[in-house]
């Protein structure tokens, strides 16, 4: 991101537009009707606002860097490190949402705060919570993409698979819309599932929207995803490596 500091700019400037767009959206919905879906429009400015924010923060592209990695010989050489292959995969997704959150998230910010009028969190407790689940999100979208990632030994290229997770992963985790918009059996379902702990248990422990008893059945679900899907990529890579095939290098 430092080397090609275009890409730096336009990343703030797209996330910039994504909330703008949606800022007219909802604006356009709240003159109809002042309390949709259970939101003032200050909350749900707020919402869409620090969800890209905080999405700045703990998106990465670790599945697509293993599956070059891969499909180059490049797994090799990670192989040899007197470390876990998914402790360093996992360990460098973490350092990188460390970068975004200094040199990408904090400016992005500053500059969405500037312009749109935004809520500050309910209190410093919800606040503090908050960060505790926007870390576990981390962690959380980590072990997923390294499930995906994994894929690649079989399936060589995993360009579709890619695009279908980036879909699922963003509606399904409330970055696009408030996942209470969901119809009655679907929002049942998604709570169970880890994409709802990324974006949208965040968010709602920012805006106060949760109560505490609600707060600590979410956040230990999203331990026990944390948990179980760092577990089973641990499996996973186990049963597909053993036997790869390197297409270059």
């Amino acid at each position: 991101m430092l080397a090609f500091r275009l890409r730096y700019y336009t990343g703030i400037i797209n996330y910039l537009i994504n909330v703008a767009v949606y800022y007219f959206i909802w604006r356009a919905i709240f003159r109809v009707d002042p309390h949709f879906a259970g939101f003032t429009f200050p909350q749900m400015i707020t919402y869409v606002a620090v969800g890209w924010i905080i999405r700045s923060m703990y998106f990465n592209n670790l599945d697509a860097e293993m599956a070059e990695d891969i499909l180059d010989g490049r797994i090799t050489m990670t192989l040899l490190k007197p470390v876990g292959l998914q402790t360093s995969y996992v360990a460098r997704s973490a350092g990188e949402s460390a970068f975004r959150l200094l040199l990408l998230t904090v400016p992005t910010a500053v500059v969405v705060s500037l312009i749109f009028p935004l809520l500050p969190p309910a209190d410093l407790a919800h606040f503090a919570v908050f960060l505790v689940s926007l870390a576990a999100s981390v962690l959380l979208v980590a072990a997923m993409n390294f499930i995906v990632g994994t894929c690649a030994i079989r399936l060589v290229s995993i360009l579709g698979l890619l695009r279908a997770k980036f879909w699922v992963q963003d509606l399904l985790s409330g970055v696009l819309v408030p996942l209470t918009l969901l119809p009655a059996p679907l929002r049942v379902v998604s709570h169970w599932l880890p994409f709802e702990h990324i974006g949208f248990t965040p968010l709602m422990i920012y805006l106060g929207k949760m109560t505490w008893p609600q707060i600590a059945g979410a956040l230990a679900i999203e331990t026990f995803w944390v948990v179980f899907l760092l577990w089973f990529g641990r499996r996973f890579w186990a049963v597909m490596s053993r036997k790869i095939t390197v297409h270059g290098g």
